[in-house]
């Protein structure tokens, strides 16, 4: 099958355009992990790096011996060919490559290395293992079409229908918490009363109580009476905003994962018992809205941006007067318009385009463009 006309299983026809527009967006995605981490440098002398790209190699650490975990330029220099698991980014990691957890070998790029990182976090993960099911990814023998989130603190990989929840829409836009994180830190589900994307079973209920679910600040406009309110806070610590939600007394369901909206980090109480409270749960990083994968993505993509040299094209058709470069962009368009009514032509009729179908097609243009200049020159 030729690569410009592809068949699915159920003879649905693929388009050239759609596969071009697939291989964009895959690219993309890349670029806003990868372009994050060096490729050519191990990170390990940056030390814990707040978020990369990280990779655990099957072929030097299996399953039953130690995790571990390799940096993207490690995983290209040192384990090319391996069986690697592709762990996505995880927070305040070291590269592990070449460390006693290493049998073979020293690392290529850094060799010079303590024998373990004492402060990495390992989890199921680095064996090729996800979700709460321990299964790997892609997985072969599950038939169930079903995205995986991670999840903000302990950064494992859940299906979505092992959530415990509805999956919201603009899912790619908030963050994750999975029911067994948010229930090792219970102070988290006053937080969800107030700031996360409302549970759909009890949103009625949460609202009765005056909660404030769209995350606003407005933590004084509850409608009960002043006096109520002010024994409350005579004694509770006025500067400690959690202990403001928790008077509230809102009501929400204390199961499943909980999604939270972007900028639901800013909202979190900064007082110095709650950053304590935070520090010793190991969440202070809930308080960097840098932290996030959206924010690396984005810091990837500008990178990715700045690393591209000028289209040529587009600074040839700088050099080129007003009228010029009208015709220039008129013509390709209509090259776009033309190859993409070619390719649906087979596409209706099942047909596979070949080589030379594509040469006759170019052809076809290029005639086109001698009659168009000829009939120039006679009218002239």
């Amino acid at each position: 099958m030729s690569e410009e006309h592809l068949v699915t299983s159920e003879e649905q026809t693929v388009s050239l355009v759609d596969v071009l527009q697939e291989d964009e967006e895959l690219e993309e995605e890349a670029s806003a992990v990868l372009a994050g981490s060096d490729p050519d440098h191990c990170s390990y002398p940056q030390g814990y790096v707040k978020r990369q790209a990280l990779y655990a190699c099957n072929t030097c650490t299996p399953k039953g011996g130690e995790a571990a975990g390799v940096c993207l330029a490690c995983s290209y220099k040192c384990h090319e060919g391996h069986d690697l698991f592709e762990l996505y980014t995880k927070r305040n990691f070291r590269c592990d490559c070449g460390n006693k957890k290493f049998a073979d070998g020293r690392c290529k790029l850094f060799p010079d290395k303590d024998d373990v990182n004492n402060l990495n976090k390992y989890s199921h993960n680095f064996f090729g293992e996800y979700c709460t099911c321990r299964r790997p990814y892609p997985d072969p023998e599950d038939q169930v079409e079903d995205e995986m989130i991670q999840c903000v603190l302990c950064e494992d990989w859940l299906h979505g229908r092992h959530l415990g929840c509805e999956v919201p829409e603009c899912v790619e836009l908030q963050e994750m918490i999975c029911e067994s994180c948010m229930n090792r830190n219970t102070f988290l589900w006053c937080y969800a009363s107030h700031l996360a994307v409302p549970a759909p079973a009890v949103e009625s209920e949460v609202k009765e109580t005056g909660a404030h679910l769209d995350g606003s600040d407005k933590v004084d406009d509850i409608a009960e009476p002043s006096c109520k309110r002010v024994r409350r806070e005579e004694q509770e610590d006025p500067s400690c905003r959690l202990k403001q939600l928790q008077a509230m007394d809102a009501k929400r369901v204390q199961s499943g994962a909980v999604f939270w909206p972007s900028g639901w980090r800013s909202k979190l109480c900064r007082c110095n018992a709650c950053q304590e409270t935070l520090s010793e749960a190991g969440l202070s990083f809930l308080l960097d809205e840098l932290d996030t994968v959206l924010a690396y993505e984005n810091k990837g993509k500008s990178e990715e941006e700045r690393k591209q040299s000028p289209d040529p094209l587009m600074s040839a058709l700088d050099n080129l007067n007003r009228v010029q470069q009208l015709e220039i962009i008129h013509g390709y368009n209509d090259m776009k318009s033309e190859l993409k009514d070619f390719l649906q032509r087979f596409a209706a009729e099942g047909k596979v385009v070949t080589s030379d179908d594509i040469r006759e097609f170019f052809e076809q243009q290029q005639s086109r463009k001698r009659r168009q200049v000829d009939r120039r020159f006679d009218c002239a």
